[in-house]
């Protein structure tokens, strides 16, 4: 292993601790629609997308590259400008986290790592083209084409079943939507936990344990695989909430549309190295597949507050990283001083979270926007596969309660 300073140290640990919020706040990525369709139990799902992220950490390492060497000047960075890039961007998963809001842990870890470095160096560290190229454009795009890609799969799915049964429809979609949530939590691993190793291979070269243009040593590989596991298998109920049931109302064919577009978008920009933000693309397909129903809705009052999260992530996370750049450049009481602040603001953020507990007991629970109350996903009227199973029951409990209301009356009573 290479030589690692008590300062890389630090910096290693806080970007598996960043890796590990990554999972569970992209959880809802992967497993939202597959919970909120009842095509698995919670528990069962959350464990499944963690072993394929795990998985998937191992497939490539092309956005890992993007984040070491292509984001920033190798040449001008400390560790400290990147412990304070992880400071922003771990703060803003978990404010996000904490108001149940979809954001990309990609854009937080990203603007982190702009706003650091600018702060350090000025502007002419960081790379404006790949910025351009691989973080704005893909960040524009990948909601719009996935969300195209949905809309179509449903609209298709929909008219393929036109002539099927519903009840076996629903269970064929069953499984598909099992499948294709195993390919987005398999498209998840390959592309996010990349992004800490690209961000540790970053430290490793600016802490001279690295050369420049290094790949990430088989080590870093492992351990971002298994903190983004961890993350994922704890679950992030708030967002998985909002995106499976806060965003729009989707049956199983529909979950189905929008988790395969969006595995199908997240592996071509891994293949190509774009630093592509996963929530960014769910989001688009859960809203084009919500859409892609005769009757769908999407609730745009969430939609909007999730677009101006996205629009906030980047700068938000980059102001943070800048303040913790400055504090952490006094020596080494000034990197005490950030890590106690970081330390401190997680657990305030968790104790806040606690007044109101959302677990895997109430995920699929959602705000009514009629009536602002808390309705279950049994009480839905689309959406659930329970209800879609109900379509073609025939209407035998209503006769059998009239039977028994006639039993039941007094003998000689007229209506």
């Amino acid at each position: 292993m290479e030589h690692i300073t008590l300062l890389l140290a630090i910096v290693i640990v806080t970007a598996l601790v960043f890796d590990f919020t990554n999972g569970f706040h992209d959880t809802a990525n992967a497993m939202a629609t597959t919970i909120s369709t009842g095509a698995m139990k919670p528990k069962a799902a959350v464990a499944m997308s963690a072993v394929l992220n795990l998985v998937g950490a191992f497939l490539s390492v092309e956005v890992a590259k993007t984040i070491s060497s292509g984001l920033v000047r190798e040449d001008g960075i400390q560790p400290e400008v990147i412990f304070a890039a992880l400071v922003g961007a771990i703060l803003w998963n978990l404010l996000t986290w904490l108001v149940g809001l979809p954001s990309s842990s990609s854009h937080a870890l990203m603007g982190g790592l702009i706003g650091a470095t600018i702060a350090s160096i000025g502007l002419s560290g960081v790379n404006g083209g790949v910025v351009v190229t691989k973080v704005l454009i893909p960040a524009v795009a990948a909601p719009l084409v996935a969300g195209i890609a949905a809309f179509l799969a449903a609209r298709l799915t929909y008219k393929l079943g036109k002539n099927v049964g519903k009840q076996s429809s629903a269970k064929g979609y069953r499984a598909g939507q099992i499948a294709s949530a195993g390919l987005v939590s398999l498209a998840h691993g390959t592309n996010d936990a990349q992004k800490t190793m690209g961000i540790i291979t970053l430290a490793l070269v600016a802490g001279g344990a690295l050369a420049p243009g290094s790949n990430p040593p088989v080590w870093v590989i492992v351990s971002a695989g298994v903190a983004i596991a961890l993350g994922t298998y704890l679950g992030g109920w708030r967002i998985i909430r909002t995106m499976g049931k806060g965003l729009t109302d989707l049956q199983p064919q529909q979950g189905f549309a929008a988790q395969t577009s969006a595995a199908a978008v997240i592996l071509s920009s891994s293949n190509l190295g774009f630093s592509l933000s996963t929530t960014h693309s769910c989001s688009g397909a859960v809203m084009g597949s919500g859409l892609g129903r005769k009757g769908g809705v999407v609730r745009w009052s969430t939609a909007t507050r999730m677009f101006v999260a996205w629009g906030l992530t980047l700068p938000a996370a980059g102001l943070v990283a800048a303040g913790a750049e400055f504090v952490a450049r006094q020596g080494g009481w000034g990197v005490a001083a950030v890590a106690v602040f970081l330390v401190a603001s997680c657990v305030a953020i968790w104790l806040i979270s606690r007044r109101q507990v959302v677990d895997h007991h109430n995920v699929n629970e959602s705000d009514d926007p009629a009536t602002g109350t808390e309705t279950s996903a049994d009480s839905e009227p689309e959406g659930a596969v329970a209800n879609a199973l109900d379509a073609d029951a025939k209407p035998t409990i209503p006769a059998q309660a009239g039977a028994a209301a006639e039993s039941a009356r007094p003998a000689g009573a007229t209506v």
